[in-house]
């Protein structure tokens, strides 16, 4: 059964697999996915993205990122999606955006959402949602857990990355690493404490996205502690990340947030790299404590451990992201999910079908 799957992006930042967002990464692997498996990829996304379907651009916008943004590119989305849905046919919409309620298309079109962040960052409403073909997925069980009572059914794919791709070896070198969006959530300061007590080099690249509580924090509490041993090197793609993790002797990630999935923790571990987390969300489901990295409470215990991470194997670590982590089931599922649900969506409703048995009719 071959397949037209549109994806749709947050529509302000565009789709790519070296971009810092996990959702954009996820949607560029899906789409990926979909095409070397013969199926038909469509992805709205904000222009430049990056993508091996079909791109179906909705504009960027490069200043500030305020609430009348998120509002007009919301609207961009919404109308570039219902002009879409009238001139191809799709089979399945699956939404990514924290905002997709905004953009959310009418019945009967089968719907997936994907809830990439904390269930509690997203509107109540979405989880009061009561329509024919449509689900929710989850990315981890650490997510599911906190996410409240639902009205549509909901199901947990996890994320997965291509292990092969970050499968690189590089001489291991004294320094750690830090790689992400540079966020207040993502605790990035305590990574930075923790590398001083260890007395250790830090590398941390990233990405400042242009919202106004992100910059701030990047000016007060980054940049202020930035010198020859604690270095910004600004956006990693796709081969700057991979030397950066593989040659790390171990990656940071202090996030303060009730972390859903962690891809950068995933690549790091391709890379043969340790990771020493802070103990959040579902960073317990990805780091094997004193076999691939080390869960921590704080940044006392994250510095004692980036001092015990050269005694961890890489060999281990690459091994655990093959056989845990590889995208091939995560892509996998998501196509045995999005054909369950359109096969669904084709049958007749229960009540029609009874209704036509009594009449005698035969359609």
């Amino acid at each position: 059964m071959k397949l037209t799957i549109l994806n749709v992006a947050y529509p302000l930042v565009p789709v790519s697999p070296g971009t810092a967002g996990g959702a954009e990464q996820i949607v560029a692997a899906i789409d990926r996915g979909l095409t070397l498996r013969g199926h038909r990829s469509v992805v709205l996304a904000a222009k430049n993205s990056q993508v091996h379907g079909t791109l179906i651009p909705t504009p960027s916008w490069d200043g500030r990122i305020d609430p009348d943004i998120r509002a007009w590119a919301a609207s961009e989305h919404r109308r570039a999606l219902s002009a879409l849905l009238e001139s191809i046919q799709v089979d399945l919409v699956h939404l990514h955006g924290l905002d997709f309620i905004e953009y959310l298309p009418p019945e009967p079109a089968p719907c997936m959402a994907t809830l990439h962040l904390p269930p509690d960052w997203y509107p109540g409403c979405v989880f009061q949602l009561a329509r024919r073909n449509m689900m929710l997925t989850c990315v981890s069980a650490a997510q599911r857990a906190r996410m409240p009572e639902a009205l549509l059914p909901a199901r947990t794919i996890c994320h997965g990355i291509d292990t092969e791709l970050f499968d690189r070896r590089f001489r291991k070198t004294s320094y750690a690493a830090m790689i992400g969006r540079i966020c207040p959530e993502k605790g990035f300061h305590w990574g930075i404490d923790a590398a001083r007590r260890a007395g250790v080099p830090l590398l941390i690249a990233g990405d400042v996205f242009p919202y106004e509580a992100h910059q701030r924090y990047f000016e007060e509490q980054i940049r202020p502690r930035l010198d020859k041993n604690v270095r910004f090197l600004g956006h990693a793609n796709l081969r700057r990340k991979r030397h950066l993790l593989s040659a790390a002797r171990c990656v940071l990630i202090p996030s303060l947030a009730a972390e859903t999935s962690s891809l950068v923790a995933m690549e790091a571990l391709a890379c043969g790299t340790p990771v020493i987390a802070f103990r959040r969300g579902a960073l317990p489901e990805i780091v094997d404590h004193g076999s691939t990295g080390f869960l921590v409470n704080d940044a006392a215990e994250m510095a004692e451990a980036i001092a015990w991470s050269r005694d961890l194997d890489p060999a281990a670590c690459r091994r655990a992201a093959r056989l845990r982590f590889s995208w091939e089931p995560m892509i996998q599922e998501y196509i045995d999910t999005y054909t369950e649900m359109i096969v669904s969506a084709r049958k007749p409703p229960r009540a029609a079908c009874a209704a036509k048995i009594q009449s005698g009719g035969a359609g």
